[in-house]
């Protein structure tokens, strides 16, 4: 299978609601259909494990944040979040309630991540963090 066509791992099924935004989720499972987390964490320069926010990090987000508005997806929350602690792979997000992780470093990686995986359900291969990595 190539890049972008490999779907997401379903999700535990249980009956759909529909959430403040109007998107469908499912039940304790997450209050937005996409909730994505960007490390903005800053430590100091020289650290052995690297800095998200000193590898362009906040600006990416910001950008993140706003594309994802201005292309209307609803229902998808995207958020600065803390060290997630895999700085060291910077900078680095995770999307709920998939449970993806990704490493980003451009404009044109947060547009295919939005595009592939949050609009289209696609997983971003190339740009995928495993638990091993």
């Amino acid at each position: 299978m190539s890049d972008g066509d490999r779907p997401l791992p379903p999700g535990p099924s249980s009956e759909m609601v529909e959430d403040a935004a109007g998107a469908q989720a499912e039940p304790g499972r997450s209050y937005y259909r996409s909730h994505v987390f960007c490390c903005v964490n800053e430590r100091p320069e020289g650290h052995p494990s690297g800095s998200c926010c000193r590898r362009g990090s906040l600006r990416l987000r910001n950008y993140m944040k706003a594309r994802a508005k201005e292309l209307g997806l609803e229902g998808v929350r995207v958020n600065a979040s803390g060290c997630l602690d895999r700085c060291e792979h910077g900078p680095t997000m995770v999307i709920y309630p998939d449970g993806v992780w990704y490493h980003y470093e451009s404009l044109a990686d947060v547009d295919e991540i939005l595009e592939r995986h949050v609009a289209g359900g696609k997983l971003v291969d190339r740009l995928l963090l495993h638990p091993d990595d």
